[in-house]
């Protein structure tokens, strides 16, 4: 029992304060029973004030600490370290939250809000005269990550952890790196190609020993927890003898083996632009080699006679490996519009942003070059010279086939502008008509609005809910619009060419998430805890995520999450020893009759039973339980208790809300 707690109401400048009555919440719990002090401070926060604790910890012996102010999500460990640096265990400091829960939420009715915080107040003081010193429990760590996903994401955090001494295993499901970087041309700003982009970044992975790299992979289960995952991977061979690959002449085999190949199918690389064989060769990616398409190859043998190299019956494999830390970076998928939407599949010249990249980046769509003339852009026959431009197609959007998307997907703006900019200077006679819900080339990206306004490219504004409309009439289509920027007045447009500025949806996973557990938010990524506080952390320990797993970005926004998923890792794994949060399940071995409820009802798989003294009872995994309770109230002998928050405290908390 705690008899001499300090509390400390803070203002937060005039965050609480214009709302809650701090003065009359001191003077309601500085009475209290086990309160040796109470005090208010502008700002508990501040170093200063974190000295002051501090003294009067020490001065005034105190055993406990609360401190009444933001929430705990921002500075619970600031002032746990304050009350270890004074001397006390840190489990014995409380956070009540009188900002988020008190003043901004009711800003409009101060006299309740000071009311609340009194209670919120009272509510933690009871709860730290009951409070138990704890120790964290330390876990072992594998120095070894595990990064699911071979895009620039990936290798990105792959370098940056191996290059600190940390063994990486880079998996992809592809038989190629770079994801979807490397199906683009000259990205912006940089003039690169995304191809020499991710070239140069598997030409770095493959050099590092701390890396290895396996393709043709994916996860099939997860077991243990934070600093010992145990991971079963599934590899699906590539169909090329490594050995044979490396012998005189066989470049030329392969090529000739492609030839012979029977199979057509659409070339999902150049999104059904053009069509590809089942033996599938690299198209520029990285590894150089082809590979055996097993979902579409007839096992007909052909290529295997020409070319000895090629194994088109060879056997998947499974190999065990056991990480510290995984880091999820699977990317995301353009967004496929539903036939009909805006035209898509159902008049011929209507194309998503990314087939027009390959459209513009592959052969067969020019005509006219030589005599110092720019070259005339062709599609389906007809040559192309007003395009018009539909953003935001499977963003910002309601009422699609495919549901709502209600997000922005951030990047579409700059790559669609950007590529206008790109079929200008490539080819003669282009004008572009942008059909935008406004224009969003935030940050440095404001260049390109600014460029292709210069340029003469023409800008119509419709609101969300007035989307343009497309018609195919006598062989001309035609794009109509409500324009706001002149006031409403219906803009019509003959169009040889529609391009639809898809946005960015989560890529399908083959149920990562579920053996992953790690949530996805409303837009279907995968969920970081806090966008601003644990921006690449998610609700497991020792999982983090980077690049587009998480939600749409661009190329720069992408590699800077993959610095930061690196960094979290590292400093998570690198020590060898992980300290684990102390609040967990605990059970009474004398209460406990094995029911096996506590087992279906753990969302971690932290409980499993053992023997004690003669029969079954529950055991508690430390490394795996993550403190959520969901086992406590399934339990009917009441054997479970949760650390930090028993149903001592609870009820104390109780009693003094309801006082």
């Amino acid at each position: 029992m705690k008899n001499r707690i300090g509390v400390y109401i803070c203002e937060c400048g005039s965050n609480i304060s214009d709302y809650v009555d701090v003065e009359k919440v001191r003077e309601a719990v500085k009475d209290l029973e086990g309160v040796a002090l109470a005090k208010i401070t502008m700002f508990a926060c501040a170093d200063s004030t974190q000295q002051e604790m501090i003294r009067d910890i020490r001065e005034e012996k105190l055993d406990g600490l609360v401190v009444a102010s933001c929430s705990p999500k921002l500075h619970l460990f600031t002032f746990r370290n304050v009350a270890e640096r004074a001397g006390i265990n840190k489990y014995n400091y409380v956070q009540a939250n009188i900002r988020e829960q008190g003043s901004w939420a009711h800003s409009d009715k101060p006299a309740e809000a000071t009311e609340k915080a009194i209670r919120s107040v009272k509510a933690a003081i009871a709860r730290t005269r009951l409070s138990e010193a704890m120790t964290s429990p330390v876990i072992s760590s594998e120095n070894a990550v595990l990064i699911i996903g071979a895009g620039i994401a990936g290798m990105r955090s792959a370098l940056d952890l191996a290059n600190t001494g940390t063994s990486v295993y880079l998996i992809d499901r592809d038989h190629f790196v770079g994801g979807r970087t490397s199906q683009w041309g000259e990205i912006f700003p940089t003039g690169e190609s995304g191809l020499e982009v991710t070239t140069d970044l598997y030409r770095q992975v493959m050099k590092n020993e701390n890396i290895v790299l396996r393709t043709g992979c994916g996860v099939v289960s997860k077991a243990g927890s934070v600093g010992n995952f145990d991971i079963r991977l599934k590899i699906t061979p590539r169909g090329i003898k490594k050995e044979a690959a490396a012998a005189d002449g066989f470049a030329e085999r392969l090529e000739k083996a492609v030839d012979a190949c029977p199979v057509f199918v659409s070339d999902d690389f150049d999104f059904g632009l053009t069509s590809r064989k089942a033996l599938q060769p690299s198209g520029g990616r990285m590894p150089e080699l082809p590979a055996v398409d097993r979902e579409n190859c007839t096992l007909c043998g052909e290529c295997a006679k020409i070319c000895p190299g090629i194994e088109i019956n060879s056997e998947e494999a499974y190999e065990d490996i056991k990480v510290g830390s995984v880091i999820v970076a699977t990317g995301f998928d353009p967004y496929e519009p539903s036939k009909g939407e805006f035209g898509y599949g159902e008049i011929k010249n209507v194309v998503t942003l990314q087939q027009f990249r390959r459209l513009i980046e592959t052969g067969g769509n020019r005509a006219g070059s030589g005599n110092g003339r720019r070259e005339t852009l062709v599609y389906g026959g007809n040559e192309i010279r007003t395009i018009a431009w539909i953003f935001c197609v499977g963003s910002r959007q309601t009422g699609v086939l495919k549901g709502d998307n209600k997000y922005c997907s951030r990047y579409c703006c700059s790559s669609a502008l950007h590529t206008a900019l790109l079929a200008r200077k490539n080819f003669a006679g282009i004008k572009n008509i942008h059909f935008t819900r406004g224009v969003r080339t935030y940050g440095k990206m404001e260049t390109i609005y600014e460029e292709s306004s210069a340029a003469g490219d023409i800008f119509l504004q419709s609101f969300d809910d007035t989307a343009p409309t497309l018609s195919f009439e006598g062989g001309v289509t035609t794009v109509k619009v409500f324009d706001v920027l002149t006031g409403d007045r219906e803009m019509e447009v003959g169009a040889d060419l529609v391009v639809l500025v898809t946005g960015m949806v989560p890529r399908s996973n083959e149920g990562l998430g579920e053996i992953m557990k790690i949530p996805t938010g409303r837009d279907g990524f995968f969920n970081e805890v806090h966008p601003k506080l644990k921006p690449v952390e998610t609700m497991m320990d020792g999982i983090f995520l980077a690049g587009t797993a998480q939600g749409p970005k661009n190329i720069t926004e992408t590699l800077n999450g993959s610095h930061s998923a690196a960094i979290k890792a590292h400093s998570l794994i690198s020590g060898g020893e992980i300290e684990l949060e102390p609040t967990m399940a605990k059970i009474d071995r004398n209460l406990c009759e094995w029911c096996g409820r506590c087992l279906e009802a753990c969302p971690f798989d932290a409980i499993d039973k053992e023997e004690y003294e003669g029969k079954k009872i529950a055991a508690v995994d430390t490394s795996a339980c993550k403190g959520c309770g969901m086992c406590l109230p399934v339990c009917q002998e009441n054997a479970i208790q949760l650390t930090g928050f028993s149903d001592g405290e609870i009820i104390s908390m109780i009693d003094a809300l309801a006082e």
